[in-house]
């Protein structure tokens, strides 16, 4: 086994709470997990998941309810064997959905969301055992309700959201996790697939860039340091793609612009999860904000590099051993607001990591 598998992500030790105990007959046809609506946090949960996936008894399932942005991104995980998705993240459920979760007959469900609507809709779907973080007065229709701790802001704190994840799993029963991840499957065939996408995907020495976020301008990077850095891997032979939403496209094109044609391509809102997860799996190195991108990448075994800004990177840094963080930490980080409130050298943060910064980090990521 080489030293890359047996490297174990560091995210700290996860709070111990007192274990349930469950009768087989408790489970009735399995587990329903209601995932969280951020791409990055519904990677954060796939520790848990698989440690509740391994613990499921025969002939039960581990079923997932999540929004609709987040369905082909839990189909291709294998070890959950069932996905439901709501119409929305945020509104009100429909009658239908209530119903096809009371139709999945799981005797024991896990909220990784703080919701309350999604507590009471949970409890209106029958499941007798109903387990997650307290939050938000929703205790009393919780079977057993779990208290973390706070995040302090302009504080490190040192709870990890995947570590929040696994506390539970571990308090319903599930062993410890041994550093591993749930492997992925394909989703969509290449000849399924743009072929310029594939051609681009297969590039060598292919750099993957992630410049936006969708919280907020507070945890992006500035683009012409993305731009600088990927100048950097283009002179030395490399190519580049830039990846994200459609709301990021103009973002991408200030990375890629004045680089060399044929090497860097803005692919922002050009890719969907299944197309994400295959580039990403052929990428070299990966440069990210903290991103739903960045925990994709480490999810599918990628290396790369997080820039962090506004937000903690003990608490949300990737799931992986091989990736770098780089924060500089000002008196008012981690301030987790969307956009900076300095009226006089605003996002120092983020501008303190200078590209020169990330290409050393690079640098020394690639020898090892």
């Amino acid at each position: 086994m080489s030293e890359e598998k047996l490297a174990k992500p560091d995210i700290g030790d996860a709070p111990l709470f007192p274990v349930h105990k469950f009768e087989l007959s408790d489970w009735k046809d399995g587990i329903v997990i209601r995932s969280p609506n951020w791409l990055g946090d519904a990677v954060m949960t796939l520790p848990a998941l698989l440690q509740l996936k391994k613990m499921v008894p025969r002939n039960c399932g581990l079923f997932v309810v999540c929004p609709p942005h987040l369905l082909d991104f839990f189909r291709s995980i294998p070890i959950v064997d069932f996905t439901i998705n709501l119409h929305s993240a945020h509104k009100l459920w429909k009658l239908c959905e209530i119903d096809k979760v009371r139709r999945l007959h799981a005797g024991i469900a896990v909220l990784f969301n703080n919701s309350l609507r999604d507590t009471i809709y949970f409890r209106l779907t029958g499941i007798p055992r109903i387990f997650g973080a307290s939050a938000r007065g929703r205790d009393i229709m919780l079977t057993k309700s779990f208290k973390f701790p706070e995040s302090r802001k302009s504080e490190l704190n040192k709870l990890h959201h995947a570590s929040k994840y696994l506390a539970v799993a571990y308090a319903l029963g599930a062993a410890k996790w041994d550093g591993e991840l749930p492997e992925f499957r394909v989703q969509k065939e290449p000849e399924l697939m743009d072929a310029s996408f594939v051609k681009i995907s297969s590039m060598p020495r292919l750099m993957t860039i992630a410049a936006g976020a969708a919280y907020g301008e507070s945890k992006r990077w500035p683009a012409e340091f993305f731009n600088r850095t990927a100048g950097f891997w283009a002179e030395n032979g490399g190519n580049i793609a830039v990846l994200g939403s459609p709301k990021e496209k103009e973002i991408g094109d200030k990375v890629i612009e004045g680089l060399p044609s044929g090497k860097a391509y803005n692919l922002a809102g050009k890719t969907d999860i299944s197309e994400l997860i295959q580039i990403l799996k052929k990428s070299e190195i990966c440069v990210a904000n903290d991103s739903g991108i960045m925990h994709l990448s480490a999810a599918v075994g990628g290396r790369g590099i997080a820039i962090f800004g506004s937000t903690d990177p003990s608490a949300t840094s990737p799931v992986s051993a091989k990736w770098k963080v780089l924060f500089e930490k000002e008196y008012c980080a981690p301030c987790f607001k969307r956009e900076c409130l300095k009226k006089v050298s605003p996002y120092t943060c983020l501008k303190k990591i200078t590209p020169s910064k990330v290409i050393s980090a690079i640098e020394d990521l690639l020898k090892k």
